[in-house]
């Protein structure tokens, strides 16, 4: 990035100031982030680059993404990447550096001793308890600081960690293959092959970037699923596989249990759920979350509460037409992929949103197109809560 915004990026810029340069490197620090979406959760996975200018036009000299739990924050990732350039820099930061001792020292404190000389900040942290604290203490130190540069991108980013810390549930990416009449199956067909392989490799895309998904023991008992990420370097990268059973259903030989060594499985199940049944799935690595449940089976606010609990931010629902029906009832849905395949399954197809078809989501109102597009043959459809 050259030209005309060097003395901007520099810190010359007023504080306040929005200008294209601070876009432009704020846009890079949330890309920069996604690479850490799936593997930092409980905590949210930040971009930070510091801008030096080198006499000339500004240069990246440090990047920094939130390390795995315990480990460095973004900003001190960045800073030790530029070493003493950080002295006079601008730090762009996807989200309020913290203010507060925990597993590591404040980021606030680091780029303070660092003596970088601006701060531009995607979004505050929507913790109220802590939110404008870390700006506070930067500029009691003397940093001009800049709040809200690309704040949509940045709030789509922490969506997961906003979420968890005012509502106490994690985000929820519901993502549907359809065939061309509209269908998620054929009713006691088991999987059967609706989208191509552009469309898969993206689904897998994005498990990756998700901490947790989850599914319906029916999906399980239907088509024995491994849930995983398989796509080439990235198998690593799977999330933990959650199923709703209320009543402990999940067979000890489907491919999740027996691979639950490898990658975590956790089962949601009621609290009048078979002891027998739960200490058998536990003993084969399962972890057991109880909940209460009612006549109409286990709640998903309820389910994504307990999630929440454990830490998870960002959940994919890749579960059946009941599931799907669902979190779309309870209103628990903030994102939504439909992706259409080209052929047809005809007589006994199963509509994806139990007795609705696709129609239902946009027929809710809360909900808008913000993507459309095509992968080989398949055509997608993206959706998104509309903000209230």
């Amino acid at each position: 990035m050259t030209g005309a915004g060097s003395a901007e990026a520099s810190g010359a810029a007023v504080a306040g100031v929005v200008c294209d340069i601070d876009r432009r490197y704020m846009a890079a620090a949330v890309a920069l982030a996604r690479r850490g979406l799936g593997r930092v959760w409980p905590n949210p996975s930040v971009g930070a680059l510091i801008v030096a200018d080198t006499g000339g036009a500004p240069v990246v000299v440090g990047r920094g993404v939130t390390s795995p739990p315990g480990g460095p924050h973004a900003e001190v990732n960045a800073l030790r990447q530029a070493g003493d350039r950080a002295r006079g820099a601008t730090c762009y930061v996807t989200l309020e550096p913290c203010s507060h001792h925990g597993r590591t020292p404040p980021c606030s404190a680091a780029l303070v001793s660092a003596g970088v000389r601006r701060v531009v900040i995607g979004i505050a942290d929507p913790n109220r308890r802590v939110s404008g604290r870390g700006i506070g203490m930067l500029r009691d130190a003397g940093i001009a600081v800049t709040v809200g540069v690309e704040a949509v991108a940045c709030r789509d980013l922490h969506l997961g960690h906003s979420l968890r810390v005012l509502a106490q549930r994690p985000a929820v990416t519901l993502k549907l293959a359809l065939s061309a009449d509209g269908f998620i199956g054929r009713l006691g067909a088991g999987q059967i092959a609706i989208t191509g392989s552009l469309s898969k490799r993206f689904a897998h895309g994005i498990r990756a970037r998700s901490d947790g998904i989850l599914v319906g023991v029916g999906t399980v008992l239907a088509d024995d699923p491994q849930l995983t990420c398989r796509l080439p370097g990235l198998e690593g990268r799977s999330p933990v596989r959650v199923v709703l059973d209320p009543n402990a259903r999940l067979p000890l030989g489907s491919r999740l249990v027996r691979s639950a060594a490898e990658v975590p499985v956790w089962a949601v199940v009621a609290n009048a759920a078979d002891p027998d049944r739960l200490g058998a799935l536990a003993r084969a690595g399962v972890l057991i979350i109880r909940v209460p449940a009612g006549p109409e089976g286990i709640d998903p606010l309820v389910a994504l509460t307990a999630l929440s609990a454990r830490g998870i931010t960002r959940v994919m629902v890749e579960g059946g037409s009941r599931v799907a029906a669902a979190f779309l009832r309870a209103d628990m849905v903030d994102e939504a992929w439909l992706v259409h395949g080209p052929a047809s399954l005809g007589a006994g197809g199963v509509l994806p949103f139990g007795a609705e078809g696709a129609d239902a989501l946009a027929g809710t109102g809360r909900f808008h197109v913000v993507e459309t597009g095509i992968w080989g043959e398949d055509h997608y459809v993206r959706y998104r809560r509309k903000e209230a």
